[in-house]
């Protein structure tokens, strides 16, 4: 039976705190750096798609920058299956993070409907035995995750960690290593404990206040160093070998939030040009709104500037037109819908795919 939180086992040794106070200090850079975008919902609508990209490849579910930002911004029923599961999994995270917004907590509803939505079924918790854990290579069972009369009992003290901060005095980031340890091995879904799990950890951090919207994602990080996730993962299972598992997490925060500055300072410096080329061009087009809605919507169209900015059909389309003759916007039609594809955005985001966060 898998022990609850917290577990009997010192998780402030002196390596883990060296390596804290690295991750902390990129944490904090990545959160003041979020501060200086006018309108922080456009990092989370564009990054939470990245986020679900890298995340579903974990489950080799496997689609391409453009065809999510396409598929996200149009409306009809075309896009490739696991284009649909990408989307779903970004509409989870949004819905985790409004959930989270209203009660000021991660409870069982919220996490319910993050799965719901990711798997779109209501089957809820498991209520038969969870399948085994096989190791790829040698088909030996690794895990047996819990019971099904074990789950709510286990879930009621995770939320307690999460929730209650005296249950548990120890640093967040450290607490979140653990919690996402615990919540993959509680294996509460009969599917999709993987993304809702990852789901949890960014929507712990807002909780503690380490950041203010949801635009760190160690998803990445984890399928670039899938080998060693599951290892470290069954080594506390067997081993109780909590230190290196931590260590990798905090490895992982500290590269990814060095990452995610790297994107941030480029997409704030996107639209800072954009802001001053459309000002200088069409001073009377220029406005804060415009700006917002290029890189809110990566793909943005007709109607979507329209309903921002309150502009009639014809001028909405005569301003799209107009940006992309200056070469800011690249003009595309998918399903005889005309969409304008913010170039610097798409360009920025294809380059940070490729980087390497490898240990």
């Amino acid at each position: 039976m898998l022990s609850i939180l917290p577990p009997m086992v010192d998780l402030e040794t002196t390596t883990i705190l060296k390596k804290l106070v690295e991750a902390r200090s990129h944490l904090a850079e990545l959160k003041g750096l979020s501060q200086t975008i006018p309108n922080q919902q456009v990092l989370v609508n564009t990054l939470t798609l990245q986020e679900a990209k890298d995340s579903s490849e974990i489950e080799n579910i496997i689609t391409t920058t453009d065809e999510i930002f396409s598929a996200a911004m149009n409306t009809s029923n075309h896009s490739k299956p696991a284009t649909k599961e990408v989307i779903r999994y970004s509409k989870a995270l949004q819905a985790g993070f409004l959930g989270l917004k209203k009660h000021g907590s991660i409870s069982r509803t919220v996490i319910l409907e993050m799965q719901e939505i990711i798997e779109q079924n209501q089957a809820g918790f498991r209520k038969l035995p969870g399948t085994a854990l096989m190791n790829d290579r040698t088909g030996k069972v690794v895990y047996i995750p819990p019971e099904p009369q074990y789950i709510d009992d286990l879930v009621d003290n995770l939320l307690k960690i999460i929730n209650d901060r005296g249950a548990w005095n120890v640093d967040p980031l450290i607490k979140m290593s653990a919690l996402h340890y615990q919540f993959k091995s509680i294996h509460p879904f009969y599917d999709g404990n993987g993304r809702t799990g990852r789901i949890l950890n960014i929507l712990y951090l807002v909780r503690e206040g380490l950041l203010d919207m949801p635009v760190l994602y160690l998803s990445r990080f984890i399928n670039q160093n899938k080998d060693k996730y599951y290892a470290f993962l069954q080594d506390v299972r067997e081993q109780d070998a909590w230190e290196q598992w931590i260590l990798y997490m905090l490895e992982g925060v500290s590269r990814t939030a060095g990452m995610t500055c790297r994107i941030v300072t480029a997409i704030r410096d996107a639209m800072q040009n954009y802001k001053h080329t459309i000002r200088e061009n069409h001073p009377k087009v220029y406005s804060q709104d415009l700006i917002n809605n290029l890189f809110f919507y990566p793909y943005t169209k007709i109607e979507f500037l329209q309903k921002d900015l309150g502009v009639s059909y014809l001028t909405s389309r005569k301003y799209l037109e107009m940006l992309a003759n200056d070469g800011l916007l690249q003009k595309t039609t998918i399903m005889r819908t005309s969409f304008y594809v913010n170039k610097a955005l798409m360009d920025i985001l294809s380059i940070s795919e490729h980087e390497q966060l490898r240990v």
